[in-house]
This record gives C-alpha cells, structure tokens and sequence, in this order.
C-alpha cells in the first residue's frame, strides 16, 4: 500500500517543472517555490506558487503549521495575491497559490443563468483544490492539513464554497474575498469569513440573512473597496486592510466591524 502511495504522489509530480526563489519579508528570508502537478486520471496540469514559512520553527508531524489554499478570480494569475501570501508566510504558513484556469480551457459564461453555466468551472475547481491537498499532505507532511484554509477571490470564492459543500472535511476555514454566486456553507463545524467589496452586491442565497439560524459566519463590508481591487493590482491601503481583516479572524476569532 505504501508503495502504491508514493508511485502516485511521483506520478503526480512527474515532469513537472519546479524554480525556487528567496525574497525578504521584515527583514527575513520568504522562500517560494513554483511547481506543477500533473493529475493522471484529469490530464491536468496546475500550476502552484508555494510560500513557506517565514523565520519560524521547523514543521514538524508532531508540531506542524498551518496551510492557507489560495484561489485567484477569473483572469487573474494564481501570484497576483503575493501580499496575501506574504503576510500568512510571515505569521507560520505554508501558502499555496493554485491556477485554476488554463488557456485551453472554455471561457466563464457572462450572460443567462451563471450559477448553472459556471457549475463546470467551479467542479474543476474544486477538483484541483482536492487533488492539491492530497498530493502535498504525503510530500509536505510537517504540516496541518486537517486544519487547511481555503481562500478565494470572486469566481475562486465560488469554487471554494463548493468544495466545501460537497466535502466539508477539505477545509476548517473558508475565507471569500467578494464571491457573488455560490451560497457560503451553513455548517457550523466550518469557520467563514467573507470580506464584501462596495461596488457589487451578491446574488440572493449567496450570503445569510438576518433570520437564518447563526452559524457564526463573519461578514464584513469594506467601505470603498472594489471587487477587482483585491489583488496585487489593487490599493495598498485595501491590501493591508485585508490582510488585517484575514489575521485577526484566522489568529484570534475576530470579525471586525
């Protein structure tokens, strides 16, 4: 059985091109590592951005850090969340920033019915959030993958909601940065934080209402704050202001204003 394992996890990573880099980060040393995982049984490639660690303690199976999933929104590229990544890395995480979309791939419906249209989309989505959490919880195992954080912008919101629909042990937090389509998990034994921009609002059953039961989701409007600002491309006073939001939430449990 064993081998069976470890001939899979090499399948996955076979010839698949990977570059390391080192960049600073308070004065300290941010490794990030670009890799490609190949899934067999898809024919898919995807691409990843890893970020380690920042100045802390080895990761350990009897000691391990955290994980943060980063999904970027349609058309962006998986590193244009680098000031995302940073921050996490600098606070203990292991940061994986995933690229959903390819070039070859159907373009995401605009017009009619969106939640059904973009269903595909989100599915492979949700696929590759999978096949990446299996994949490097047998080749990083000094890490808390029971414990993995989802966080998506826009359409990469959308598929991390699904995929903690449809498999809700994936992930113990859910993290949206201005999803619009599909509902945020009611499940309790699931944390959730959705930062909401102010340019757009979310289709009908996407977020809770008053009289549904509490489930103790966070939901919090940023004044001033576009949907297609939350990037790296984006004001540097919104960047810092997410990631204020996103910390505070992930280290103490708080919601904010």
């Amino acid at each position: 059985m064993m081998k069976f394992l470890m001939l899979a996890v090499l399948a996955a990573l076979a010839g698949c091109a990977s570059t390391a880099n080192t960049g600073r980060v308070g004065g300290k040393s941010l490794a990030t590592q670009s890799i490609e995982l190949w899934d067999a049984r898809r024919e898919r490639r995807i691409p990843l951005q890893l970020s380690f660690p920042v100045g802390q303690r080895d990761c350990t199976r009897t000691r391990p850090c955290p994980v943060a999933f980063v999904s970027p929104g349609y058309g962006l590229a998986h590193t244009d969340y680098s000031y995302i990544a940073r921050a996490l890395a600098s606070a203990g995480y292991l940061v994986v920033a995933i690229q959903h979309d390819l070039p070859t791939d159907p373009a995401l419906a605009r017009t009619g019915d969106l939640f059904a249209s973009r269903m595909p989309t989100w599915r492979r989505g949700a696929e590759n959030l999978r096949f990446v959490r299996d994949t490097l919880s047998r080749t990083h195992t000094g890490y808390d993958w029971p414990q993995l954080v989802l966080i998506g912008h826009s359409n990469g919101g959308d598929l991390s909601a699904l995929a903690v629909h449809e498999s809700p042990t994936l992930a113990a937090t859910l993290v949206t940065l201005d999803h619009r389509r599909h509902p945020l998990p009611r499940d309790a034994s699931i944390r959730v934080l959705s930062l909401r921009g102010s340019d757009f609002e979310a289709d009908v059953g996407v977020l809770p209402t008053p009289d549904e039961p509490d489930t103790g989701m966070c939901i919090t409007k940023l004044a001033d704050a576009r949907h297609n600002d939350m990037n790296d491309h984006g004001p540097t006073a919104l960047q810092s202001e997410i990631v204020q939001r996103l910390r505070e939430f992930l280290e103490h449990g708080r919601c904010g204003a």
